[in-house]
């Protein structure tokens, strides 16, 4: 019987990406636990701790479905320790000589501390995959509206003109810098766990270091440079960065609800006939799947401050928040990968309202690009000064709610300094859109050797 949205039949299509969900589910972490034994067993029959012949032994009964679940599971409460029933099955399971070397030398952090490092290995390249894709998606969009151009909105107001691709290529520029982030952790979360009871390998004695960095390699984990059992830095790393990869979901998702409000309609997240919006008002259109998205942002970067919490850890060695590590990592792996699935498919077939960017553009009849003219009065009269001109001429459109030309052409002091062409090309936003298709350019060469 499912009890939470990760495992709610009803629920979970909202919640979860399915491929996350496996990576860490019962069996793989069963198997992560098994491959890690079977690493420490080649290992140190490489280096001469155990004997020869061990080592394949053990790896050929290391498979998951070699061990009962139920068992464990109720191993696991009756013993009321994490690890001891695996080992005492897998020991009866591989049995004889070989047996005996299951977990030789190890702690029960050292293997549950690397299978759950083999777990975020597998979720990394998860959700590189899906940011990669992402990534391409964006400046894909950002391409195709270079020149879609729209009202720039600061403090909620308008600001200047802006296009579509520049604010996509915005949230490109962003993702891209997760994805950089991913793999420069890498070195510093990917790392092997193999250090005994007190983290000074005594249990394996000179040949330490040796067997540690041969399971480390097996594994394709990095060797630790010191124990870190009490280090959790790692995790609050990993944690930190699907927090901020959920952010710029999260954002670009909100993005999308604010630009779809009726009153403004430059954008849609897409539609299809059967969505429905509301149960009692069937015109509604909502953002719904976004929305969903922005609560995924929120369950994430609540529980990826237990990343956090787990920093605190006391002596060489602390429980109390090493089994939060269990529930929080696959939480934020598997909702920040929901997340990224759902805003994949809006971006796939979100709606873009461009007679809408037109009328919404020209809403403040001109102001929008008041700035332009005062920077062009302010040639002859100086920056604050033409400032001043145009903040009153620009008030008096306002409130009158006439056209800022008609307002500026009557002023005979500004009009003394311009021509009625010029002031007609200053207050046309078609004409004050900066260097937005060359910073589309500029992200696009930056990030399209991550693109699929």
């Amino acid at each position: 019987m499912a009890s939470s949205v990760i495992d709610s039949k009803l629920y979970r299509g909202i919640y979860v990406s399915e491929g996350m969900k496996e990576i860490f589910s019962d069996e793989s972490l069963l198997q992560k636990w098994l491959d890690s034994w079977v690493s420490l067993a080649r290992a140190q029959e490489e280096i001469g701790v155990i004997p020869k012949g061990i080592a394949e032994k053990i790896a050929d009964k290391a498979s998951y479905e070699n061990l009962d679940m139920n068992t464990i599971r109720e191993g696991i409460v009756d013993t009321t320790h994490p690890l001891i029933i695996q080992i005492r099955e897998f020991t009866q399971v591989v049995g004889g000589e070989a047996g005996g070397y299951i977990h030789w030398g190890a702690t029960t952090q050292d293997i549950m501390d690397t299978a759950v490092v083999l777990q975020i290995k597998d979720a990394q390249e998860f959700l590189l995959t899906q940011l990669q894709k992402f990534l391409a998606t964006l400046i894909k969009l950002a391409r195709e509206h270079e020149d879609t151009i729209m009202p720039g909105r600061t403090h909620g107001q308008h600001a200047l003109p802006i296009t579509l691709g520049y604010k996509i290529a915005i949230w490109a520029d962003e993702i891209g810098k997760h994805i950089e982030r991913l793999e420069e952790g890498k070195k510093r979360y990917l790392v092997g766990s193999l250090s005994g009871a007190a983290g000074t390998l005594a249990s394996i004695g000179e040949h330490g270091l040796a067997v540690q960095e041969l399971y480390c390699e097996k594994l394709g984990l990095k060797q630790p440079t010191i124990t870190w059992h009490v280090q959790r830095d790692g995790f609050a790393e990993f944690a930190s960065i699907l927090a901020m990869i959920s952010g710029t979901v999260g954002k670009i998702a909100n993005e999308i609800i604010n630009l779809q409000r009726s009153e403004i309609g430059e954008i849609e997240e897409g539609f299809k006939m059967g969505q429905v919006g509301s149960s009692t008002m069937p015109h509604k259109r909502n953002p719904m799947i976004c929305e969903y998205v922005v609560g995924l942002t929120r369950l994430v970067q609540r529980t990826a401050t237990l990343g956090f919490d787990g920093m605190l850890q006391e002596h060489e060695r602390d429980m109390t928040f090493w089994t939060t590590e269990w529930a929080y990592i696959p939480q934020i792996c598997i909702f920040t990968s929901g997340g990224l699935e759902q805003m994949q498919g809006v971006l796939e077939r979100f709606i873009v309202h461009k007679e809408n960017m037109e009328r919404n553009l020209d809403l403040l009849q001109g102001l929008i690009v008041s700035e332009n003219l005062m920077l062009h009065l302010g040639k002859y009269i100086g920056r604050q000064v033409a400032h001043d001109k145009i903040y009153e001429v620009s008030m008096q459109a306002f409130e009158e709610k006439r056209p800022l030309v008609e307002v500026v052409l009557e002023n005979k002091e500004i009009m003394s300094h311009l021509s009625e062409e010029e002031v007609i090309n200053y207050l046309n936003p078609k004409n004050y859109l900066g260097l937005c298709s060359q910073l589309i350019d500029r992200v696009e060469e930056k990030w399209s050797k991550t693109k699929n």
